[in-house]
């Protein structure tokens, strides 16, 4: 993604992923499938510039950049998946995959499954207090 992209607001997801070249709207069009099927109850947003996928908080976050793919599940979602994940560049809250890599979509799907399992519980206890 260039700055100028950055810097704008898109009003959707579409609009995000058509700023992009075809072979890398396809990869970004694959993320979105996997991780609506995981969770079929999040609302699509766009959040910080970049597409993310909201049940009572944020769930994910993605966006795509010149030589990766960012995935954003959060400090807790790469902490469980750290060992799968030990092949891709990481930080605190974001994993990278490779642009000219397939995006591994079925990692994708089980860490989205981890957040709404843990949104849902943390919704259940801010509700319970």
């Amino acid at each position: 993604m260039d700055a100028s992209a950055r810097r704008r607001q898109f009003n959707g997801i579409d609009e995000y992923i058509a700023t992009f070249p075809n072979d890398v709207q396809g990869k970004l069009e694959g993320l979105r499938s996997a991780i609506k099927e995981a969770a079929p109850d999040a609302e699509e947003v766009i959040s910080y510039g970049m597409p993310a996928f909201k049940m009572n908080r944020v769930l994910v976050y993605f966006a795509a950049y010149k030589s990766h793919i960012g995935f954003y599940p959060t400090a807790s979602g790469i902490i469980a998946f750290k060992d799968e994940l030990s092949r891709y560049e990481q930080s605190k809250g974001a994993v990278r995959f490779p642009i000219e890599e397939p995006v591994p979509l079925d990692l994708v799907r089980r860490m989205v499954k981890f957040r709404v399992e843990e949104d849902v519980a943390k919704a259940k206890k801010r509700r319970g207090r």
